[in-house]
């Protein structure tokens, strides 16, 4: 029989303190900075003022943000720093192997567990002494490590795949505002076009020179856009009936939504591979539609009206960074309206630059979508593993073997 213990008796809450003037961007967590849905943390874009204490954590400590835990923010540290007071800190005690921890509490059940005992509705919030009642298996620390490791492996392989994207995604932008920001897009020659001598003209709409030939316009000139509308609320569901439905950003990933709401009577619609916009704090995130799904009244949608997606993509990473600075200097963008939407400021390239973007950028665009579909796959693979191996329902052995390549290439990059 499986033998089940309390993880009062496998964590404690840190105590340990840190100052904040020993924080830095680079090991700051807080709330905000940890992403929803298991997906680890970004860095932080603001720092808490100085000379105040705050909890410190520990590499293999294991954070929780307590506001609104159905968002599922969890992170497993890998370096020391400080964070919000409204992340948990908890530390494995003697005999239980961290990552084990980490893995027991990285299940859905965990964060439903969590909720059941939360306080407030617009932003409930755990309770701490509740929190330390969910059961997890009393494994020998032995088996801890193999079934961590299991998993970990599962999990290198997605974070390799990560840095891939990220690194292609910043290539990406890097070529963006070469072409579009400076304006050194190769001319007839070959050569940077406005640091070859390029002819630069004034716009007065834009107020700025841009290059001959080139013109200003809105969003809505160069993307079709749909905005959001709720559906009736009693025509959601989580059982799969109806169209997948995304209410606003809560479910975006790296890339991709996760799927977890349908709408019986869907309203406003995203075709598969458009670009998906949060038009409600955080106005500006970025995803992908991975299907044809309905979209809600905290989102807008769009696709190319020049079948130039990369292009496209391009503009609005470059609009979120505009909205990003308006937030850090505490100018929070509460909602976008249709209009304020539709009549953003673009510059509007000739055809032939455009085109040629769009050529020279798709395929590594293109990579990034099927490496996101493989982490996907991954993820998958993962979530289903892991009660599997929790509750003995399958050997830790057989599947090691199984996952065998996996771990080979993990190891390769020093995982």
């Amino acid at each position: 029989m499986l033998k089940v213990i309390t993880i009062n008796n496998v964590v404690q809450y840190s105590k340990k303190r840190i100052n904040s003037e020993k924080v830095t961007l680079e090991n700051f967590i807080s709330t905000d900075n940890i992403l929803q849905n298991k997906l680890g943390i970004t860095q932080a874009s603001n720092l808490p003022p100085n000379g105040q204490a705050m909890p410190l954590y520990e590499q293999e400590d294991i954070l929780i943000a307590n506001i609104r835990p159905y968002l599922k923010k969890i992170w497993f540290a890998n370096k020391s720093g400080g964070c919000s007071s409204d992340v948990l800190v908890l530390e494995a005690k003697s005999g239980y192997f961290p990552k084990y921890v980490y893995y027991n509490l990285f299940k859905d059940d965990f964060f439903d567990h969590v909720m059941k005992g939360s306080k407030g509705t617009k932003m409930p919030r755990g309770d701490k002494n509740q929190i330390l009642d969910f059961l997890i298996p009393d494994f020998e620390f032995s088996i801890q490590q193999k079934i961590a490791k299991v998993l970990s492996d599962l999990d290198a392989k997605i974070e390799l795949n990560n840095k891939i994207n990220a690194e292609l995604e910043a290539m990406a932008k890097t070529l963006y505002d070469y072409w579009f920001v400076q304006f050194d897009f190769p001319d007839a020659n070959g050569k940077p076009y406005k640091t070859s001598g390029g002819k630069m003209v004034w716009n007065a709409e834009l107020k700025r020179e841009i290059p001959e030939g080139w013109e200003s316009g809105v969003l809505s000139d160069i993307a079709n856009i749909t905005m959001g509308q709720s559906p009736p609320g009693e025509s959601y569901n989580e059982e799969g009936d109806g169209m997948i439905f995304y209410q606003g950003c809560t479910d975006f990933g790296n890339r991709y939504p996760t799927i977890r709401k349908f709408t019986t009577s869907p309203t406003r619609f995203a075709k598969q591979a458009d670009i998906l916009l949060s038009v409600r704090a955080p106005v500006g995130t970025l995803n992908i539609s991975k299907e044809d799904c309905c979209i809600g009244r905290g989102l807008a949608c769009m696709n190319s009206k020049n079948n130039a997606i990369t292009y496209l993509f391009g503009v609005m990473v470059n609009l979120k960074q505009t909205f990003d600075r308006r937030n850090a200097s505490g100018t929070t963008f509460g909602s976008i309206t249709k209009d304020d939407l539709f009549s953003l400021p673009v510059i509007i390239p000739n055809e032939k630059t455009v085109r040629a973007f769009q050529n020279l950028v798709f395929p590594s665009f293109e990579k990034q979508n099927k490496i996101e579909l493989e982490n996907i796959e991954l993820a998958s693979l993962r979530d289903w593993l892991l009660p599997m191996l929790m509750n003995g329902q399958v050997s830790v052995g057989n599947v090691a073997e199984e996952l065998g390549m996996v771990a080979e290439e993990s190891a390769r990059y020093g995982k």
